[in-house]
């Protein structure tokens, strides 16, 4: 089959690799009908993330049809439409059995290699490094799906796939980090940048009775569609100081809630001095949005930080942090608790996630679509490609 693979920075390429088979009884195999580029990719592709290894299949956010399954795996079969979480997750282990399916301890074949990075290993990823498990990615043909008895949930109705694949990835972690802010009805939400996870956050908050959404980017097009299609006020924080200007707009007192929808590359990709950083995978990340939330938000405010970090930060503000009295919440998306609801509010018309798709490729073009997603050229928001 055919498949995206990486083999160094800025550089994926499609191969013919071996296609997937069951290799233990709670394993599915899905034909993939469609598949995106999610921003924590391009941590990937800028060489920010360790355990790469040459010819990795990466891609996260996918869905397909089911075409074989392992001998337990009994809620699916052949034929099936699946929405496949990037998660993967046992179901019944100490964290599982809490929801927190992110951090299940089954999953990561290779969790003696995160837990000596992080002290303990989440869960594993599709396709995100062998420190989360080294398991092959959706950016294929083909995928292998492990604990599939847990993690896919079948589409009984007949909407198409672009209304359907974002329940993979972005709109649950757009809805987990509003939902981690312990957001209260009217409070004013800020949320910086507005790629695809802080449109699905834009929407989440308001779904959730939020009194204010503020949004912070500076790509045009995405402040363009925050603030047209997704009713928030926007700032580019390449035009005034973030700080000051949400002070200006809360009369002082700052947002009640913020939200880092940025990770590891919020020093600015595609800015020449960024290029030259990130070109070395071993520096430490940038904690230049999530210092700048933490001195903006009010005092007693909470952070959540759904962003993807890859290393040490080093400059947080921990000072302000602990002085105003900051709660802060993050992690990778429990998804398989909010698929089932989250699918209903798209079967109830509640939400059309397509909304954020601006191009289309087939996956033999994967190469040209990482590089034009990455450099954020032609108005490129959200890729979607198709095998």
């Amino acid at each position: 089959m055919k498949a995206l693979t990486w083999h160094g920075t800025h550089d994926v390429r499609v191969d013919n690799v071996d296609d997937p088979k069951i290799q233990e009884p709670r394993d599915a195999v899905i034909k993939v009908t469609a598949t995106a580029i999610c921003g924590s990719d391009l941590h990937l592709y800028n060489g920010l993330m360790g355990g790469m290894q040459e010819g990795d299949i990466i891609g996260h956010e996918f869905m397909g049809e089911v075409v074989e399954t392992g001998s337990a795996v009994n809620n699916l079969k052949k034929g099936d439409r699946v929405v496949v979480p990037f998660t993967i997750a046992c179901g019944s282990c100490f964290f599982c059995n809490k929801h927190l399916y992110s951090l299940c301890d089954e999953s990561n074949p290779n969790a003696d290699m995160a837990a000596s990075a992080m002290g303990h290993s989440p869960s594993a990823l599709f396709g995100y490094s062998h420190m989360l498990g080294g398991i092959p990615g959706g950016q294929a043909e083909y995928v292998r799906v492990p604990y599939a008895d847990v993690g896919p949930i079948k589409v009984e109705s007949d909407l198409p796939d672009d209304k359907l694949l974002f329940l993979s990835d972005i709109y649950p972690t757009g809805y987990m980090a509003v939902h981690n802010c312990d957001m209260e009805a009217g409070d004013t939400v800020a949320i910086w940048g507005c790629g695809p996870v802080g449109q699905f956050a834009i929407r989440s908050a308001w779904m959730r009775g939020a009194g204010r959404v503020i949004a912070i980017d500076r790509v045009p097009e995405r402040l363009k569609l925050a603030n047209e299609k997704g009713g928030a006020e926007v700032i580019n924080f390449e035009e005034t100081d973030v700080y000051s200007k949400l002070l200006e707009m809360t009369a002082g007192r700052g947002p009640d809630c913020a939200i880092d929808c940025v990770g590891a590359e919020a020093h600015g990709q595609g800015d020449p001095e960024a290029e030259r950083r990130s070109a070395d995978s071993s520096e430490e990340n940038h904690p230049t949005a999530i210092n700048e939330m933490i001195m903006s938000v009010r005092k007693g405010g909470r952070l959540s930080l759904p962003g993807v970090y890859t290393d040490k930060v080093d400059g947080f503000a921990l000072n302000a942090l602990m002085n105003k009295s900051l709660s802060v919440k993050s992690g990778q998306t429990h998804m398989q608790q909010y698929l089932k609801p989250l699918l209903n509010t798209v079967e109830q018309g509640l939400i059309d996630p397509s909304f954020i798709i601006t191009h289309r490729y087939p996956l033999t073009d994967a190469p040209e679509a990482y590089a034009q997603f990455n450099a954020k050229q032609d108005g490129c928001i959200k890729v979607v490609m198709t095998p």
